[in-house]
This record gives structure tokens, sequence and C-alpha cells, in this order.
């Protein structure tokens, strides 16, 4: 078989000509050929296996830049890819469709229990037995819970500090719970700003940063980097954000076991913080609801990286308040060696005018 003209071959591949010509413009599918007196391109029949992959991807919404990278696979490390993009699509929807929900309760009325409920909280931040120094920063309100852990030198403890300083000026805020998301988003890039300000010369300091800010039974979360953010519901503990790490990304990518993962030798170099790369930084959020009986946890990978999954469960399960949350959880750091600066906010959902737990 001779070569296809752009118009039989786009009826084959089920693309438009336009599509091929966009696909030929930025080198995923050039032609075989182009015609030197009409300039009309003509493709080989072998190609329609690689058009009709790229037109398969491109209705499931994979972006160009993942469909290049997807053909340039063999068969076996394509559908791995094409797995993972679907399951983070998946979660992004799922994630869209909770927050949807919430919105559409707070926007129908039906929110009827937004000033039923506080917090009751404690917070510790350590240098712990190893650093000289401590570039973690935390804080704890009423209204809004905070862990930032800055690196790079000096200027990692003055980058950590600023972004939680920019963040404190909310626990006075008294805004709608639809609009704590935008909120948070706002401070977020003035932290980020002001950050990427810091640098002397060619050093420039970074910080991740982790905070949860409530509007009656609503939590907005917010998070940059491997700080993190647990909750305690009905004896189950689940971490709420995601590491943004380097080797977190190869676990999502399915190249890496948890296990692997935990011991890698690369597992706290970060690949979004506050203040790194890029001209602005993207801050993961969601919108959550608080229930009465709930228990957060924010902290440092000083405390994260130190104590696994049961250990963290065991603490904060065991403990009658925040106060003694904390204090179970830093004893427990500093008997395995305390390595890193150790922050950590504990927070009680109680319900309004709830006796305090003695």
């Amino acid at each position: 078989m001779g070569l296809l003209t752009i118009g039989a071959f786009a009826r084959a591949a089920r693309l438009t000509p336009k599509a091929l010509r966009l696909y030929d413009e930025i080198g995923l599918l050039p032609p075989a050929a182009v015609d030197p007196e009409s300039g009309y391109r003509l493709y080989e029949p072998g190609q329609l296996e690689r058009a009709r992959l790229i037109a398969s991807l491109r209705r499931i919404g994979m972006p160009l830049a993942e469909i290049r990278q997807v053909c340039g696979l063999d068969a076996e490390a394509a559908a791995g890819a094409v797995d993972a993009y679907w399951q983070r699509v998946a979660a992004d929807t799922a994630a869209r469709g909770r927050l949807a929900t919430l919105l559409v309760d707070l926007l129908s009325g039906r929110d009827t229990t937004m000033s039923e409920i506080e917090l009751r909280y404690a917070v510790r931040c350590e240098a712990g037995a190893v650093r000289e120094t401590n570039e973690d920063a935390a804080y704890a309100g009423e209204r809004l819970l905070a862990v930032a852990d800055g690196m790079r030198g000096p200027g990692g403890a003055a980058a950590s500090a600023a972004a939680i300083d920019v963040l404190r000026p909310l626990e006075s805020a008294d805004v709608p719970a639809a609009d704590l998301l935008g909120l948070l988003a706002d401070a977020v890039a003035d932290a980020d700003r002001i950050v990427r300000g810091s640098a002397v010369g060619d050093h420039q300091p970074v910080t991740t940063l982790t905070a949860l800010l409530r509007s009656g039974t609503r939590l907005a979360v917010v998070h940059v980097g491997d700080t993190r953010a647990y909750v305690l519901r009905g004896g189950e503990l689940s971490q709420l954000t995601q590491d943004h790490t380097y080797v977190q990304s190869l676990v999502d990518q399915g190249r890496l076991g948890r296990e692997e993962a935990d011991a890698h030798p690369q597992r706290a170099l970060l690949v979004r913080a506050l203040g790194a790369g890029g001209k602005h930084v993207e801050a993961d959020l969601a919108l959550r609801t608080a229930v009465a009986g709930d228990r957060y946890l924010l902290c440092s990978d000083g405390l994260s990286a130190v104590l696994d999954r049961p250990a963290l469960h065991d603490a904060l399960g065991a403990a009658a308040g925040p106060d003694e949350a904390v204090q179970r959880l830093v004893d427990l750091v500093y008997a395995a060696g305390a390595p890193d600066n150790v922050a950590c906010v504990v927070a009680d959902v109680v319900a309004a005018g709830a006796a305090p737990q003695v």
C-alpha cells in the first residue's frame, strides 16, 4: 500500500486533519513525506498504530507532553504509565466531587452545624538531639494549625517562620467556609513570594508548609513539601497529604514500593517547596468536614520519618488530650535519637462547650 493523504490517514486513524497538523508541528507524529508542489502531508500505513494510540490517549484527556513520553515507551511501560495517569485522574475527580458536594451543601443552606464544634490543641517545636539549630516552625490556634520545615542553611529558619507569619492573620479572619480555599491559596502565594525574596546571592532558602484553616465545621487543607497532616477518626489513622518528594513520585508511578521508598537515600529530596524553582509554587488544596471526636496531627519529617504509622497511631490513640499526645510523640522521637528538628501540632475536634479532658 502506498502513502496515504492526510484526509485518508485522518479517517483511518479517527483523527482530524487539524489534529494531525498540530501533532506534526510539535514533532509527535510527523508525516512520512510532504509533497514538494502541493505541500500536502503524506503518511505511511504503518503510522496508523501510533496515530490511533495518540487518539485514544487524547480521548482520556492525557496532555500532549505525557502522550509524547508514553509513545516513547515499550508496551509494558506504556501500559504502566497510562494506568498511573488514570489513577491520578480518578483521585482528582473524587477530590473534586467531594469539594463539589461540600459547596452544594454550603450554597443550598444544608450546612446546619457551622458553629457546633471547637478545637483543643497543643504544639511543640524542638531542635532535636543532633541539630544545633531549629529550622522548623509551628502554630496552633482556634482556627489555624500550621507546620513548616525550612532548609538550605541559616535562611531555612527564617523561611519557615515567614511562612507561618503570613498565615497567622488568618486566625482572626472570620470568613465563610466557601472562601477558605481561596484565602489559603492567596496566603501561600504571598508566603512563596516572601521566601523567594529572602535569597542572598545564589543562596535561596526554601520551606515546606502544611496548614489547616477552620470555619465552623469546614477545614481547608493546604500543603507543599513533605510536612504532613493526619487525622485519627474512629480508631483509623489516615494521611491527608501526599509528600512532594522525588521518591514519592516514583511510588506514584509504580516504580518503587512503599518499603523501598522508606529506605531510599533520596527520600527527603523535595520536588515542591515554597521558594523552590519556577515562578510560583503549586500547593495542594482540599476541603473537608471536621467531626467531633477527630484528632488531627500536623508534623515535620523530623517526626514522620522517625515514627512509623503504627507508632503514630498508638501514641495518638492512647493520649487523653492534645498536650499528652504531643508529649508522647516527642518522647518517642527522642527515644529514637531525634536526628532532625521536630515540630508537631495535635488538635482535637470537640463539641462546642464540651468539658476539657483531664
